[in-house]
């Protein structure tokens, strides 16, 4: 099955702590159904000092439940839906389905 969520797309989160923030995917974990999403579901955690790293409190993203995702609809930025289309020259496209929109193109 084609993926429905990449690196590099723009999403909205649609529930949870972070709902209505949206972001761009950095990393995708399809095994564990996540997504690390820059700037959202922020938390801090205690580093011990080693050699690269001075000691403190740093601020990481965690994982997001995909299923917590949607993609920011081209058109508007609103969360939608993907859908898949092929296109005449035979390639299969991923598309918004609130607008109807290609998202990778």
């Amino acid at each position: 099955m084609a993926a429905k969520l990449k690196k590099g797309d723009k999403v909205v989160v649609i529930t949870g702590r972070d709902k209505g923030k949206t972001g761009e995917i950095v990393k995708v974990m399809p095994k564990e159904n996540r997504a690390l999403v820059r700037g959202v579901n922020l938390i801090k955690r205690h580093q011990r000092q080693t050699a690269s790293q001075e000691a403190g409190i740093i601020t990481k993203e965690a994982p997001l439940q995909l299923s917590n995702l949607a993609i920011a609809d081209p058109k508007d930025g609103k969360p939608s839906r993907v859908g898949f289309k092929i296109l005449e020259d035979g390639r299969k496209v991923r598309i918004a389905k609130r607008s109807g929109d290609l998202i990778d193109g």
